[in-house]
């Protein structure tokens, strides 16, 4: 089935990485995940009983299968079949593996165990047809049961809702009887809160930037990683209405990783009635370290949703989530490895940069993109240095498998999981790291879909600004009054400070239009002073900071282009009104970022 070089060649790989003969010819694409089963069960004496499914369905025990939970069956990697008395046939996919039996031991004492081998594919669709229920049961809900009070499944608490209701009618109530007051310190406290905002977020920039990013990741010299010592690694693709396209860029970048083949891990997770996706997933031809995870219709149809989903049936001792169009550094994964090695026992979790590879693509790519360099390179790490919550980025974060399933996953009703799922980690006590190591994407580069991406992240925010200020004095005893402030001022004040801006500015070009005849000395003095920093100073340090963006990468074609910030954040304003809206209309609902819109690796 393969020739005395394949062979040779293989046997240097197995000494050098450790794994198993077969999974590193299977990994490869020199033999089939059938042909090798069905010569290790003839070499073995065993049977091969993968071939005909619905067969098999017909002698499946499902009384059986209650003595057994799924993270027990993914995790020694069979499945039982049947029992009769002490006698046990259960289908493995390593026939040499003994802790299937110190299992069944444990769970009904002395028994005698017959092995049949089935692929780890067929493996999967046994526990996902049995246990698919279950498994979507807990990818929905099991966060909201365990932890009520950290899932976002309901928007507002009854105490929020009497607060926010008094509290506007009592501005209604204030704007009717006594106008300019009110008036004053409406327009007071949004000018404080968005100075404390634009301080707030200076002050960590620039320890940011004194801080070399070298200088602040634990990963040491990854290149001195062993193979044979490399954990498994499960990375987590959630797909959704992505053309073929996007499907074979991201198999090619699966491909480029610099991690042993045998011991990637990957998962593509389909919608299951997304048949689209699905048939270009098969039209890629994927390498066999792929498994296709098909997730039942369900609700809330969310990315989070599919990432629990698919969790149970992540294999590796580390794990990490892409998107459709990212392209990862390839030694990403082993610079992940050597950094948790080297840091400390409380990181469970570390966050690579983001940035865009059709940064020229035209002018909202290279905003965007003068944004995340600043966001990624200056803002995490100055976040990281101060050691302050980090909401994590929508992928290139790396977990400790364990942990991950610890804090319950990813919160499927939250539209930005992942920087709820940084603070949650935060207050739980528990660390995010920064990796130096990027992972490149395609930048939005038409307007109405940036608009519906952006108003779902800053939706998410003030989904997460709610969730973890309905217990306030936690989040103090966990992190500190430091921590308290940024779930305050960076997660809430994030998407309230851009919705804030609109109205600001469009008050100030009603004056500047029509002073004579309308002024502001209702207003303090010092808040005209501090609405004149904003406008003045806040404007000029987001335009300084996007010019310091672009030198730690390299992107000096982009420093003209930092002048423009301010119709940038306009359109932010305008997107944070709309995740306003929908947090009150369609708060779970997830608006898809079309992908391949013309970007390129």
């Amino acid at each position: 089935m393969i020739s005395e070089q394949d062979l040779s060649e293989a046997l240097e790989l197995q000494k050098i990485s450790g794994s198993p003969l077969g999974e590193i010819l299977v990994s490869r694409g020199l033999i089939s995940p059938l042909k090798l089963y069905e010569v290790l069960a003839e070499q073995g004496d065993l049977s091969y009983i993968g071939r005909n499914l619905e067969e098999l369905y017909g002698l499946i025990d499902e009384e059986l299968l209650k003595s057994f939970n799924v993270r027990e069956l993914i995790h020694f990697r069979f499945f039982p079949i049947k029992r009769d008395g002490g006698h046990f046939l259960v289908a493995v996919v390593s026939q040499h593996d003994s802790s299937v039996e110190k299992l069944l031991g444990e769970k009904f004492g002395l028994v005698y165990v017959e092995k049949a081998l089935i692929t780890p594919y067929e493996l999967d669709h046994l526990i996902h047809r049995f246990f698919g229920k279950s498994i979507l049961h807990e990818a929905t809900a099991g966060l909201l049961f365990r932890s009520p009070q950290e899932s976002a499944s309901r928007v507002f608490t009854p105490l929020q809702w009497l607060v926010g209701v008094a509290s506007l009618v009592a501005f209604l109530w204030g704007l009717i009887f006594f106008t300019l007051p009110t008036l004053s310190v409406l327009l007071s406290i949004i000018n404080l809160a968005y100075f404390a905002n634009v301080l707030f977020k200076f002050v960590i920039s620039l320890w940011g930037a004194r801080i070399e990013k070298e200088s602040i990741t634990f990963e040491g010299d990854f290149k001195d990683l062993r193979e044979n010592e490399l954990p498994v690694y499960t990375i987590l693709l959630p797909l959704h209405r992505e053309p073929l396209s996007v499907i074979k860029q991201l198999v090619e970048g699966i491909r480029q990783l610099d991690y042993p083949p045998e011991k990637l891990d990957v998962l593509f997770l389909i919608e299951e009635n997304d048949r689209e996706t699905l048939e270009n997933c098969k039209k890629s031809h994927p390498p066999y370290n792929v498994r296709f995870i098909l997730v039942p219709e369900g609700a809330p149809k969310t990315k989070p949703r599919a990432c629990n989903f698919g969790l149970f049936f992540a294999r590796g001792e580390l794990l990490t989530i892409y998107d459709a169009e990212d392209v990862p550094e390839p030694d990403q994964l082993k610079k992940a490895v050597a950094a948790f090695r080297n840091a400390p026992p409380e990181f469970v979790c570390l966050q690579a940069a983001l940035n865009f590879y059709n940064r020229n693509q035209n002018l909202l790519t290279r905003l965007f993109t003068l944004e995340y360099s600043y966001w990624f390179d200056y803002l995490l790490p100055g976040l990281f240095v101060l050691r302050l919550p980090i909401p994590l980025g929508g992928t290139s974060n790396h977990f400790k498998t364990q942990a991950l399933l610890e804090l319950g996953g990813w919160d499927p009703f939250n539209v930005t999981e992942d920087a709820d799922l940084g603070m949650r980690a935060s207050y739980r006590g528990y660390r995010v790291g920064i990796i130096n190591s990027t992972t490149f994407e395609e930048a939005n580069s038409k307007l109405r879909n940036w608009i519906r991406q952006r108003s779902r992240w800053l939706k998410g925010y003030l989904q997460t600004f709610l969730v973890h200020n309905r217990r306030p004095l936690r989040v103090l005893r966990s992190s500190g009054f430091s921590g308290w402030l940024t779930l305050q001022l960076f997660i809430g004040g994030t998407p309230l400070g851009q919705a804030a801006s609109v109205p600001l500015w469009l008050l100030f070009v009603f004056w500047l239009f029509t002073k004579r005849a309308f002024g502001f000395s209702f207003l303090p003095d010092f808040i005209m002073v501090i609405g004149l920093l904003n406008l003045l100073l806040g404007n000029f340090l987001g335009i300084y900071l996007s010019m310091l963006a672009v030198f730690r990468r390299g992107f000096y074609e982009l420093l003209p282009f930092a002048l423009l910030n301010l119709f940038y954040w306009f359109l932010a304003g305008v997107a944070a009104w709309k995740g306003i809206f929908q947090l009150f209309t369609r708060p779970f609902f997830w608006e898809k970022t079309v992908h391949g819109l013309g970007g390129k690796q």
